[in-house]
């Protein structure tokens, strides 16, 4: 991080400087506001997610290693904060956010284009390496050149600019995968000009005081967040999942090869593990909580990885199992044709037409009728078209 940010840091955390702390809350609430605003599109939830993501901040002041770039710590920490409050409060504002977005925009064309990746933007950075992101973060987040980005690095300005190019080729490639047709060039473009957005005016104020005090004032709320938002940081520091897995399909056979392996995990098996086969259109699917399952062609369904949330994403009945990195079924049907795979719960369409799903149902996502959170595939909609 620029040794400012450092220096403020170490200011705040060895004589407990106010002063210090209000510097870099000014500097970045911007930054973090929007991160949280993109997530859960509810102004007041985000301010809430702000204040528990510089109490964090606050909390670890001491603890953050003399590398860390500040701006996409403070990303990812919203992010982590906003997938709690996503499980706690779904999103009820969405048309009233898009509707907000399209009247910042002056060309119609940005606007669409904006209109398409912002509710993409955060979950295609979160599949980034940490310096990709923290390199998009600083270029177009904060609009700094590619001299600063360098610096913020510790790499120079024509690495900086290769890094930054790469990190856009990868976004372009997600968002296309999604239905989002566009170059980097609209695409940074896009971001440049409405990725940050300002934060309500007495909110640095506000965040300053309850987070310098590390969260002694919050309201509950705030502090499940945080509660929460440690949680998920301590995991993914803990324990990097890497599921690198190749599908080699050819001619009547479906040929998985697990190579991913997940740490303190049970060994990963040796060699490669042959699926069964049939005339169902193979498909794999990574989730956002590090899970992946598969659809063979003999229609059975299997998945492998970790339950990162919490929810029971693996369609395992054992529920003591939230990781593994061997291949394990789900249930005894050879009769699923499609899958589809969300953060925290995932759905699948039997040959028959009827619509399946498993996983966190608190604002009845299932749609099974009920709240009831379910481990293993039950029947959703009613309907078989």
């Amino acid at each position: 991080m620029p040794n400012d940010d450092l220096n403020l840091l170490r200011e705040y955390a060895e004589r407990h400087s106010e002063a210090a702390f209000a510097t870099l809350v000014s500097r970045y609430v911007n930054l973090v506001y929007s991160a949280a605003l993109r997530s859960v599109r509810d102004p007041h939830l985000a301010e809430e997610i702000t204040q528990a993501v510089f109490i964090i901040l606050a909390r670890k002041a001491d603890k953050l290693p003399p590398h860390a770039v500040l701006p996409g710590w403070l990303c990812r920490t919203a992010r982590y904060a906003s997938a709690n409050a996503l499980t706690i409060q779904r999103r009820r504002q969405q048309r009233e956010q898009e509707a907000y977005m399209e009247s910042t925009l002056n060309e119609a064309e940005s606007a669409e284009t904006w209109n398409q990746i912002a509710p993409l933007l955060d979950g295609a950075m979160g599949k980034l390496g940490q310096k990709d992101h923290d390199a998009l973060v600083l270029r177009f987040f904060e609009g700094r050149n590619f001299a600063g980005v360098g610096a913020a690095l510790g790499t120079s300005e024509d690495a900086a600019k290769m890094r930054v190019t790469r990190a856009l080729e990868k976004l372009r490639k997600f968002f296309t995968k999604r239905g989002v047709s566009s170059t980097t060039t609209i695409i940074a473009a896009t971001i440049s000009v409405n990725s940050v957005q300002a934060a309500p005016v007495a909110l640095a104020k506000t965040v300053t005081a309850i987070a310098v005090a590390k969260g002694a004032a919050a309201s509950a709320s705030t502090l499940t967040l945080i509660k929460g938002a440690l949680k998920i940081m301590a995991w993914t520091k803990a324990k990097i999942a890497v599921v690198t897995s190749t599908a080699i399909i050819m001619a009547a056979i479906t040929t998985v090869s697990v190579m991913g392996h997940v740490r303190h995990a049970p060994p990963a098996q040796t060699g490669r593990l042959k699926l069964p086969t049939g005339n169902v259109t193979p498909m794999l699917f990574y989730g956002y909580s590090h899970d992946v399952i598969i659809l063979a062609s003999d229609g059975s369904l299997w998945s492998w990885g970790e339950e990162r949330l919490g929810w029971p994403v693996l369609g395992l009945a054992n529920t003591n199992i939230q990781k593994t990195v061997s291949l394990r079924r789900i249930g005894k049907e050879n009769d699923w044709m499609s899958i589809a795979v969300g953060d925290a719960q995932n759905m699948a369409i039997k040959s028959d037409g009827t619509l399946w799903a498993w996983g966190e149902n608190l604002s009845c996502q299932l749609g099974d009728g009920t709240k009831i959170t379910r481990p293993t595939p039950v029947p959703s909609v009613p309907g078989n078209d």
